[in-house]
């Protein structure tokens, strides 16, 4: 991809009149046919920011590309790619994962959660710092409820790690080879460690201002440990609107998700005054983005922010005056 990227006083304007004083450290990137444009606020534009649940997406991609590949199945099961032994978990098929369809809880109940979210209120520390083989400990002892459209960390997890297996590599280097790689994006990875941290990375404040731990861990990487800049960020849109980023069937929805909207492999299309619009958000303990896209016309919007505070309706905002 070669197409440049040009920065936008308008659009940093903009951003400013959109964001005010909540978000003091925030980037958007527009999207449309004609080409790319970015701005940033209290940072420059190579500065990389947790992305949270919008990693979710991208392993939505890898999974339609593995499919595509012939490296999966859709009847593919966890219990062919990952060591779950019996467990309940290991019976889940990937498809079903991939749509937050397999009973699995949002959680494991052994991972203690409401704990973590304590010392996150309290201390700002990272909740998800597990390793594999403790990802696969606590897959190995969690229940399945009745399949439905349950939103489910743990399970794009497990997803995430089971196309890696399949492709023989680990997840961050599955982002880097078929995402990162072929699409030009400077800064666009999944750290394992906070050492791993590039020099731009940033940190997190909560909606008050405290200091956040960078969300880091081999565990959590396919649900919402990546991060990037806000030009990897315009680059990675730019590429799902044209087709050249691998997987983009994973934006076709295939089945209901809550009150009006439908989902595919991750991403969730609604309508909005009239427009399908395809997108999805991310949250972690310091960051909140936000990325759409309206297919019909070749536009999207990323936004990040570099603050706990939510930026949906500001993003929705933003693509609605795009042309």
């Amino acid at each position: 991809m070669t197409a440049s990227i040009h920065s936008d006083q308008r659009l940093a304007a903009r951003l400013g009149e959109l964001l005010g004083k909540r978000h003091p450290v925030a980037a958007a990137a527009v999207v449309t046919p004609e080409g790319m444009t970015v701005a940033g606020r209290g940072t420059d534009l190579d500065a990389d920011f947790e992305i949270g649940s919008i990693a979710k997406a991208v392993t939505g991609l890898l999974y339609a590309d593995a499919l595509t590949r012939g490296e999966i199945g859709p009847d593919t099961s966890l219990g062919e790619l990952l060591p779950l032994g019996d467990a309940p978990a290991a019976r889940v098929t990937l498809r079903s994962l991939s749509t937050h369809g397999s009973g699995l809880p949002r959680l494991p109940k052994s991972a203690r959660p409401w704990r973590r979210t304590i010392a996150l209120w309290r201390h700002g520390t990272n909740p998800y710092g597990e390793n594999l083989e403790q990802l696969l400990d606590q897959a190995r002892d969690v229940p399945l409820s009745k399949p439905r459209p349950r939103y489910s960390n743990l399970g794009f997890e497990l997803l995430g790690h089971a196309l890696a297996r399949a492709a023989a590599t680990t997840y961050p280097e599955l982002v880097q080879q078929r995402i990162a790689t072929p699409l030009e994006l400077d800064c666009f990875y999944a750290p394992v460690t906070a050492d791993e941290l590039r020099p731009g990375a940033l940190r997190g404040r909560s909606r008050r201002g405290r200091p956040r731990q960078p969300w880091t861990g081999e565990g959590l990487g396919p649900a919402g440990g990546i991060r990037a800049s806000i030009t990897s960020m315009a680059r990675f849109t730019a590429a799902i609107l044209d087709g050249s980023a691998p997987g983009v069937a994973a934006l076709d929805p295939v089945g209901p998700f809550g009150a009006g909207a439908r989902i595919g492999a991750a991403w969730i299309t609604i309508q909005v005054k009239g427009r399908p619009i395809t997108w999805h958000n991310g949250g972690t303990g310091g960051f909140r983005s936000w990325l759409g896209l309206d297919r019909s016309t070749g536009t999207g919007v990323a936004l990040l922010s570099a603050t706990a505070a939510p930026v949906d309706r500001h993003g929705f905002a933003l693509l609605e005056v795009v042309p």
